[in-house]
């Protein structure tokens, strides 16, 4: 059974989530501020964490920052305000996708979901290579030049469609879409944030990208062979 931790300071929210995660099949474990999240994250390594952005005390946004210092748990952030700026910066942070409350329980676990099975092996071949980049379906690892880079499950789900077909461009909804692996959820600016992370840790210049290259009104493509 997957653990899912909710992080969120709303005890409404809290219940909602819980038992909508709970009829899906997952176990659920809840905290209402940072620090306790961060006590329960490291007591019970969930599978991925639910995270609301405005917390009493410690931010979301830190939260999030302070676990991509030391895990690619999958993170979705819930944000009450619904702004753009706050999506962004979540995204930045290292949140894997966002959902602007109020929501519906079955969106989210929608996404949940989505991001899990994402998580899991994959049936193609066992390694893509690119260059020097390298990327082991197997173990969900990605490596430059021999050195590992460490990417979201959203980055690495990115890079890796990407990577299936170098050369031909995407659109961004075409991502998107495979992306949730079924009608699409979010909106097509998450993709090119997602874009500028990656490069961030690919790219000796992130911009002037060597790998991930953008192909004007229309999308990305990875480089060939």
């Amino acid at each position: 059974m997957k653990r899912v931790l909710v992080v969120d300071d709303e005890e409404s929210i809290l219940k909602v989530v819980s038992y909508a995660l709970s009829q899906a099949g997952y176990e659920v474990h809840t905290a209402s501020d940072a620090a306790g999240a961060e006590m329960l994250f490291d007591e019970i390594d969930p599978d991925l964490v639910v995270l609301d952005l405005m917390l009493p005390g410690k931010s979301g946004l830190d939260v999030a920052r302070d676990l991509r210092t030391h895990s690619d748990t999958p993170i979705i952030m819930l944000s009450a305000r619904g702004d753009e700026v706050d999506r962004v910066l979540g995204l930045e942070f290292g949140a894997d996708d966002y959902v602007t409350k109020p929501f519906s329980p079955r969106e989210l676990v929608s996404r949940v979901k989505a991001i899990l099975r994402r998580t899991e092996g994959s049936h193609e071949k066992a390694s893509i290579r690119v260059a020097d980049l390298e990327i082991d379906t197997r173990s969900r690892q990605v490596k430059l030049s021999g050195q590992p880079i460490h990417l979201t499950s959203s980055e690495y789900g990115i890079l890796l469609y990407l990577a299936r077909h170098p050369g031909t461009a995407y659109s961004r909804q075409a991502i998107l879409s495979a992306l949730w692996d079924e009608s699409p959820v979010g909106d097509e600016r998450a993709i090119d944030v997602h874009i500028h992370n990656i490069r961030e840790k690919l790219e000796a210049d992130p911009k002037n990208p060597t790998y991930i290259l953008t192909v004007r009104g229309y999308g990305y493509r990875l480089r060939e062979p």
